[in-house]
């Protein structure tokens, strides 16, 4: 009996910092180091509870939907906190929910954005076989008209394509803010590649070529981006590549052949621009 009343007791102290979380985070805007602490002290509070999905006890559907709903929240609060780490094991725990329990619980409103915007990190930090491994677990029928899910698999048709004209673009057609942070981590990488063929194709180019091809609003933008590359701004208005190294291996394709592809680019994104 002692310890069904220390469970209830337990239950009765998830549900009042849930309630607590909940009030803060819908707040515009939210204090995100209240939620964080919230967050935490949920943490612990929900495993001294037996509704988590390591555990073998049944659950009520209350149960587990309190549970679910701290951890949309957590998810989304570590996007708030640009912290990926902390992203990351939220969705790891909430994928049990939307995976295991989903003919015990109603669909989260959340759910389609949250598993589209896991899809986006992997598809971020370069972990394609995971992304499509996750992909494979989805209904076909979400997969081929969920706003969420279309979203990030047509960037990776995109990045397939070398088409990345078409990514920059589709910075501005997000389906949910939250999927800024992740976008903007695959944009940084790409205008990296772009670099880095530039480099190799130039000794040195017009700072306005420059911030167009490599997808910047303005010559400040590209100043800043060259500091990070240690460029050199020539009085001219040009910048020189001073990490511009020809070595054998860099011969084996003609800088004449990367110029082109570049310029190729740059037209492709004028023309849609």
């Amino acid at each position: 009996m002692s310890k069904t009343c220390a469970d209830m007791a337990a239950l009765r102290e998830v549900v009042s910092l849930y309630e607590r979380l909940s009030a803060e985070w819908t707040k515009k805007p939210p204090k995100l180091d209240k939620c964080g602490d919230l967050l935490s002290k949920l943490k612990v509070g929900l495993t001294h509870l037996m509704f988590l999905p390591t555990s073998s006890s049944q659950a009520s559907p209350q149960e587990l939907l309190i549970a679910r709903d701290v951890l949309e929240i957590g998810a989304q609060w570590s996007i708030a906190m640009k912290d990926i780490a902390s992203f990351e094991r939220y969705m790891a725990q909430l994928k049990c929910y939307y995976l295991d329990y989903w003919d015990q619980l109603p669909v989260s409103a959340y759910e389609y954005q949250l598993l589209g915007l896991n899809l986006l990190f992997l598809l971020s930090q370069n972990r394609l076989a995971e992304f499509h491994t996750e992909l494979e677990l989805l209904p076909p029928d979400q997969i081929q008209s969920n706003i969420y899910i279309r979203h990030p698999l047509s960037l990776e048709q995109y990045l397939i394509e070398g088409s990345y004209n078409k990514i920059f673009l589709a910075k501005g057609n997000v389906p949910a803010e939250s999927y800024d942070f992740f976008i903007d981590i695959l944009l940084d990488t790409i205008r990296d590649e772009i670099a880095a063929c530039m480099e190799k194709a130039y000794e040195k180019m017009s700072l306005n070529e420059a911030a167009r091809m490599l997808n910047l609003p303005n010559v400040k933008a590209l100043k800043e981006y060259a500091a990070k590359r240690k460029w050199i701004i020539m009085s001219d208005n040009y910048c020189f590549f001073s990490t511009n190294q020809k070595s054998s291996e860099d011969n084996t394709l003609p800088s004449s052949e990367l110029a082109a592809q570049t310029i190729e680019y740059a037209r492709e994104l004028e023309m849609i621009v």
